[in-house]
């Protein structure tokens, strides 16, 4: 043995001080450099471990967790993972509430280090007794000299990244990031490690990623929590239908959403590309910086923080049958958003109802388009494609100059970005020429019938 090779007393003393891995194949179409955090290094195999220990020890030091305790925690794994090492380590019992979403390889590996689970319905509201927050709640309150960390609202989970993860990331880089990009779930990993940079640079920007079916990105952008916005979605580890305490809005600056079937795919290319076999969320997370490219320059570097290993979703993402179940491996199964991507940074042409026709046609004729939404007090009121205007126009040349409410057809139709193609289609007739696709609150891009045909010839 080298006498330079340090002895640690335990497993926990080996959180951290993951390693910075160049990305270099995956990236080659990102302008400047892309960096991975890869914190599946830590003995837990997640970026959990640092919180789920610091989360302990601050209990701890205020008295609330006992020897002989017992832990319990609502978790989609990680956590429960990095929990169930400081159980072992310290003697305390571990009992973890998980929704049906998360993988059997977590579960699994949960119960071999001697943890109890309970599984819980995914598709219940937060407050619903059945629910993996309130189970874990109820059993708090039943259980005898138990601590309840909820990772979700308690701050020493952003304040595990602020003292380690940011530092480290910082460190590494020699002060060079420009961007920090990671997956928003509780919220700790990013606001912890914002919160350090922003104090070292206030220009690093800082992206989380969102899943669609959370509420994060609409609240950031306009403060209202929309109940709308929640729906079930499979990617794990990412997103939420509530507002954790620990995600600190004021420090991030754009979360960007990407759907399951995207980050499943990104993932997967990590493994052949980068040899990096990594969780969902990871995928997730590389492929926002794809989406977000064209903010970025040959300036720009780039650190991704990646989550966890991939051997807790060899079932799922890793498994062709699984993921042909899900129309995922099926190249025809495209969605709307796929086949606005290579546009979507740029601005929606529209036009105002009141103005002449004529400006109308000098926009298509400018920008080679063949349909234009028509809008009125910032709403979508109507739709004009080269067909009607070339018709108003041969019956009546003065009609150009007549305003385009007065030629206008209804407006297209919206559609979600995760909707299928197919089921665009079907919203489409002789008379609606494009559809409308809703990234955000103000965000949209259009589909338009020629787009949907070459997309499904």
């Amino acid at each position: 043995m080298k006498e330079n090779v340090k002895i640690y007393d335990n497993i926990l003393e080996t959180i951290g001080n993951t390693p910075m891995v160049r990305l270099n194949k995956i990236a080659e179409d990102i302008p400047g450099t892309v960096l991975a955090k890869v914190e599946y290094f830590n003995p837990g195999h997640s970026v959990k471990d640092r919180m789920a220990l610091k989360m302990i020890e601050d209990a701890e030091a205020r008295g609330e967790l006992k020897p002989g305790g017992t832990i319990i925690e609502c978790t989609s794994g990680n956590t429960g993972m990095g929990l169930a090492l400081a159980a072992v380590v310290k003697g305390y019992k571990l009992i973890c509430t998980m929704s049906d979403k998360q993988s059997k390889e977590k579960m699994d590996i949960l119960r071999a280090m001697g943890a109890e689970i309970y599984v819980c319905p995914t598709n219940v509201a937060p407050e619903h007794p059945e629910s993996y927050y309130s189970v874990a709640t109820r059993l708090a309150s039943e259980i005898p000299n138990s601590f309840y960390p909820y990772q979700y609202d308690n701050l020493s989970n952003r304040e595990a990244h602020y003292e380690s993860t940011g530092p480290e990331i910082w460190d590494q880089t020699d002060g060079k990031i420009t961007h920090f990009v990671v997956g928003v779930g509780t919220g700790g990993t990013i606001s912890g490690v914002a919160k350090y940079l922003k104090e070292q640079n206030p220009n690093v920007k800082i992206w989380g990623v969102d899943s669609y079916g959370s509420v994060f990105k609409k609240y950031h952008e306009t403060g209202e929590f929309d109940e709308k916005e929640i729906y079930s979605y499979i990617t794990e580890g990412i997103g939420e239908d509530i507002l954790p305490k620990n995600v600190d809005f004021d420090l991030i600056d754009h979360f960007e959403k990407v759907t399951d079937r995207d980050g499943a795919l990104t993932t997967r290319e990590l493994a052949k590309k980068e040899g990096l076999l990594l969780g969902w969320s990871a995928g997730s997370a590389f492929q926002a910086i794809r989406q977000m490219k064209h903010e970025l320059d040959e300036n720009s570097v780039v650190v991704v923080l990646f989550h966890d290993h991939g051997s807790r979703y060899v079932g799922k993402i890793f498994n062709d049958d699984w993921m042909e179940e899900r129309g995922f491996l099926n190249h025809k199964n495209k969605m709307a958003k796929d086949l606005v991507d290579k546009h979507r940074h740029l601005p929606l042409l529209t036009v105002n109802s009141f103005e002449p026709l004529d400006h109308a046609i000098q926009l298509m004729r400018k920008h080679q388009v063949s349909q234009l939404p028509v809008k009125e007090g910032g709403q979508f009121v109507g739709s004009l494609n080269d067909t009607k205007v070339l018709q108003a126009i041969l019956d009546n040349p003065e009609n150009k100059d007549k305003p385009i409410s007065a030629v206008m057809d209804a407006p297209f139709p919206i559609v979600q970005p995760t909707d299928e193609i197919r089921s665009v289609a079907a919203k489409l007739d002789k008379n609606t020429g494009a559809a409308l696709v809703k990234f955000g609150e103000d965000e949209y891009h259009i589909l338009s019938r020629h787009d949907l045909v070459a997309a499904l010839s």
